[in-house]
């Protein structure tokens, strides 16, 4: 039997610190997977379930991006797979009965993680006007409640349309659609809060916003960096292909703020020596950055790499590579020589023997692969940062060739493809012509509302309706109080979700709850089973088919959802596209993307064949850059020092190991030794004590910026942990609070979480 779900929020009454551990995976990540399944779906849809994942004819993992190796093994999945899976496939239901139970304001105290143990929404739901709870609605009349309040508004651009990158490719299409016919461009999207620098930079120095390597790049490279990322929680399979890679002969560097289990060593639970044995040393070295400080070790690479060609011309540079392929080399290299070595080891905090040492390993490497996660994305300088790392690989030839290039790790399952699809606020011009074309309309050109800026807007009266596909975007954003102020000022909020958040509990003047099919579910419609599709991390494009039967009787797709609300607000506009066809038939929706988006010829019938298909990616495939000057550009890029006031530190958001973005599976992080409770601060022992604090303290945490405006996180209990001096860490959605909405990265304007300057006040005993 499953156990229900918790009636009463655990709090942090339990906390338990213990030693964190030196390895990833192995027996208990096989027993906390299994424990999680049973606890939410019992043994029996545990075992159907599981083995569905990530197999060619099951469904994709709603958790992370990572793509699949052609040779899959039977279980398929990691820890955090298993988790996310349970966590969708539960058998916990929040009925109309629930709601009628808890107000607004009662749910609105709750924890994330509570809020999310309660399960699976089953019914459309309505808090009117000057209600404290939602009541039950019919799918007509919430669809109708929508359709007026969207004609009401003065402008189309009074609305804000947010995407999760959970949504299907289908679902994104037919979304885009709709809001673009209704008549905005305000497309936010969780792209804007994790990886919006990436593709910031990548588009500017190489032509496309995506990564250059495909999975078989990672087995065949000399050298792979890990920079900013801790794949061991975020990205499990990862490991696996690091560890494949090691066994061909690759280094590990890692460099990250904190020492990771899963970058220390991984014990494989399919493989008999990652149950019994050691397991397998991942990072050959481990590079302990200060926070921000990735920008000023690439621009030590670079100038040391030039320094190296000058004592060794021709033996160090791909000449050849750069004059055929790339602009802008003079003016880099004379910028690069200057770099400072003070200011870098300042920036870094690395001696600089670890760096001249790290620095042997690139020069030792003909293949290289730079990955990175959002501890590169979410800094003030991150899209110089990633210019940099860009730069590093343009010096050697390091991109459009095998075993080489440029991994962003992205994190939701399909926060790619959703970009691909056409969830952008600043769409390609190229895009809205070929949209407009197929369907017999003039698109919006001018740009919309990324996620900072629609806060800003709904603060400011600009944007009265919220609609929100997927996601927990009140978690997910920054400045956690002001956008909930902002939030609860809309006329109306709309939530497409599968489980209760946060977000549900935040609501405007009117607001609903429209419950929609998970990925793991089967989308039976009269013309059959219908199947989705999604993009990995990678630029493969594979199909999904869910096999349980839905939570309720009531769900409706995605994709069914977004075709009835534009059928109820479109009015005329619906006539231009078959809507009713498409709900009925996925099949129509990928023929009409074939038409829009470039790369999907004959779509239907390459995405059935084994394993997806891949997009183009000119820079990888053929070495042509579709930037401004048609070539891959290197970039001048001023070095960024953070200097933080002195008795302060520098505070990095993250995840634990049991959660998946603002998807609370549990209160442990069996790999930083925290059991029972989340609200902890990491801080290295010497600024304890410099600080006049010792490990277990309560302190709040008050973030320090510009504004003058004090934003407080209370009651945290220090760590003693091995951070960088200076530096300290806590778990997301509990320290967004601090990150204030105006602190954002240069060009992405993606918040800036991972280097927020913050003071520590104790709280008295008690």
């Amino acid at each position: 039997m499953t156990r229900k779900a918790p009636a009463e929020d655990p709090g942090d009454s339990r906390l338990r610190v213990g030693p964190p551990k030196d390895y990833a995976a192995g027996i208990p990540a096989v027993t906390s997977s299994l424990r999680h399944a049973h606890t939410q779906m019992g043994a029996r849809r545990s075992l159907l379930t599981l083995l569905s994942v990530n197999q060619k004819e099951g469904f994709d993992c709603p958790g992370c991006a990572w793509p699949e190796p052609e040779h899959r093994h039977r279980a398929e999945f990691c820890e955090n797979g298993a988790k996310a899976v349970a966590e969708e496939a539960t058998v916990r239901r929040v009925t109309p009965e629930f709601f009628a139970e808890h107000t607004l304001d009662a749910l609105a105290e709750r924890s994330d993680y509570w809020l999310g143990q309660q399960g699976r929404l089953t019914r459309p739901m309505y808090r009117p006007v000057g209600s404290d709870r939602y009541r039950e609605i019919s799918w007509d009349d919430a669809f109708q409640v929508l359709a007026r309040e969207l004609r009401t508004l003065d402008s189309p651009d009074q609305a804000a349309f947010y995407t999760s990158g959970r949504a299907s490719n289908e679902a994104a299409f037919v979304y885009q659609l709709f809001v673009r016919l209704f008549g905005t461009n305000n497309l936010p999207d969780c792209s804007n809060m994790c990886h919006e620098s990436s593709g910031s930079a990548l588009v500017e120095t190489i032509g496309i916003g995506k990564g250059s390597v495909r999975l078989e790049d990672l087995y065949e490279a000399d050298l792979i960096l890990v920079v900013g990322q801790n794949p061991g929680t975020n990205h499990p399979r990862m490991l696996s292909a690091l560890e494949k890679a090691k066994k061909r002969g690759a280094r590990v560097i890692s460099v990250n703020p904190l020492p990771e289990a899963g970058l220390l060593r991984f014990k494989n639970p399919q493989r008999p020596s990652g149950v019994v044995g050691g397991g397998t040393r991942l990072s050959d070295r481990f590079l302990q950055i200060r926070l921000g400080g990735d920008q000023a070790l690439f621009q030590a690479f670079n100038r040391m790499l030039l320094e190296a060609e000058d004592d060794a011309p021709g033996a160090v540079l791909d000449s050849d590579f750069i004059a055929a392929h790339t602009h802008g080399f003079e003016a880099f290299a004379e910028q690069a020589r200057k770099a400072c070595w003070d200011d870098i080891l300042e920036a870094t905090g690395l001696p600089a023997q670890e760096i001249e040492e790290a620095f042997q390993d690139v020069l030792a490497a003909e293949k290289i692969v730079v990955c990175w996660a959002m501890g590169l994305t979410q800094h003030r300088h991150s899209v110089p940062t990633i210019r940099e790392v860009v730069n590093f690989l343009l010096l050697r030839g390091n991109v459009g060739r095998p075993g080489a290039g440029l991994c962003p790790v992205r994190g939701h399952s399909n926060v790619q493809g959703d970009r691909t699809m056409g969830i952008h606020e600043k769409p390609e011009p190229s895009f809205l012509d070929a949209l407009g074309a197929e369907f017999g309309f003039v698109p919006p050109a001018h740009h919309g509302h990324d996620a900072v800026e629609t806060i800003r807007a709904m603060r400011d009266g600009r944007v009265r309706v919220f609609v929100a596909l997927g996601g927990n975007f009140v978690a997910a954003a920054p400045d956690t109080y002001l956008t909930e102020r902002a939030l609860r000022t809309c006329d109306l909020t709309v939530q497409i979700s599968t489980k209760l958040n946060r977000s549900h509990a935040v609501a405007g003047r009117q607001a609903l709850i429209l419950p929609c099919l998970g990925r793991t579910e089967a989308d039976l419609r009269p013309t059959g089973p219908q199947l989705v599709t999604v993009e990995d991390s990678m630029g493969m494009v594979h199909l999904s088919r869910g096999r349980l039967a839905p939570a309720s009787e009531a769900l409706l797709s995605e994709v069914a959802i977004i075709c009835r609300m534009a059928r109820a607000a479109l009015g005329d506009d619906a006539v231009r596209v078959p809507w009713t066809e498409f709900e009925a038939d996925y099949d129509r929706i990928r023929d009409r993307i074939e038409r829009v988006v470039p790369g999907f010829a004959d779509f239907n019938a390459r995405v059935r064949e084994p394993g997806g298909f891949a997009l183009p990616h000119p820079p990888r495939d053929e070495r042509r850059f579709p930037t401004t000057t048609g070539l891959a550009n290197f970039t001048v890029n001023s070095l960024d020092v953070l200097r933080v006031p002195q008795g302060r530190l520098i505070l990095q958001t993250l995840r634990s190991h049991d959660q998946y973005n603002t998807t609370i599976y549990g209160l442990d992080d069996r790999y930083r030794g925290i059991h029972q409770g989340r609200r902890v601060l990491f801080v290295h022992p010497d600024d304890l004590a410099a600080h006049g604090l010792s490990d277990g303290d309560l302190v709040d945490v008050v973030s320090e910026f510009s504004d003058g405006v004090e934003r407080r996180a209370p009651s945290f209990r220090t760590v003693g942990y091995p951070t960088p001096r200076g530096c300290c860490a806590a778990y997301f959605p509990e320290t967004n609070v601090l990150v204030p909405l105006d602190s954002t990265a240069e060009v992405s304007n993606t918040p800036t979480s991972k280097s927020i300057v913050v003071r520590l006040e104790s709280k008295p005993a008690t």
